[in-house]
C-alpha cells in the first residue's frame, strides 16, 4: 500500500525521491543522493517506511539501507544497487534494471557509483557519498 503510493506521488507530482509510510509523505525534487543525505545528516526516522525513486544506483541502496526502509521502486536500478537491496531483505521494484548508472552527460559511471563500487557495509557510504561529492565541487 505505502509503496503503490510513493509510485503514485512520484509519478504524478513529478518528484525524484517520495517515502511513504502511512500518512507521512516525504518529498524532494534534488537530484541525485541529496535527498537520502539530507534525511541522513538530520537524523530523520524513515524505518519501516516505503521509497519510490527515479534512480537507484549503488551509493542510493546502500543509503536506503542504512535508513531501514522496507521497501524501494525505481524507475531504473542498477544491478549493484538490487544485489544490496536484495541482501538486506528490502521489497524490490523497477522499470528498468541496467548494468550500472550512468553520469548525467553520459559520458562514464555515475560518480557515486564508482565511489561506493567496493562498499558493502552501509555504515561505510555517507563517508564515501561526502568525499565524492566533494571532488565533484568546482
Amino acid at each position: 500500500m505505502d509503496l503503490e503510493k510513493a509510485k503514485e506521488i512520484l509519478v504524478t507530482g513529478g518528484y525524484t525521491c517520495v517515502l511513504c509510510r502511512a500518512e507521512q509523505i516525504i518529498t524532494s525534487n534534488r537530484r541525485g543522493v541529496a535527498p537520502l543525505m539530507e534525511l541522513w545528516d538530520a537524523r530523520r526516522d524513515v524505518t519501516g517506511f516505503s521509497a519510490a525513486d527515479k534512480v537507484v544506483g549503488k551509493a542510493t541502496a546502500l543509503l536506503y539501507c542504512l535508513l531501514g526502509v522496507k521497501s524501494v521502486y525505481a524507475m531504473v536500478m542498477s544491478r549493484p544497487a538490487l544485489a544490496v537491496l536484495e541482501a538486506h531483505g528490502i521489497e524490490i521494484g523497477y522499470e528498468q534494471l541496467v548494468d550500472a548508472i550512468r553520469n548525467r552527460t553520459n559520458t562514464g559511471f555515475c560518480p557515486m557509483e564508482t565511489a561506493t563500487r567496493d562498499i558493502h557495509d552501509p555504515k561505510d557510504a555517507p563517508q564515501a557519498i561526502r568525499k565524492a561529492l566533494a571532488s565533484l565541487e568546482p
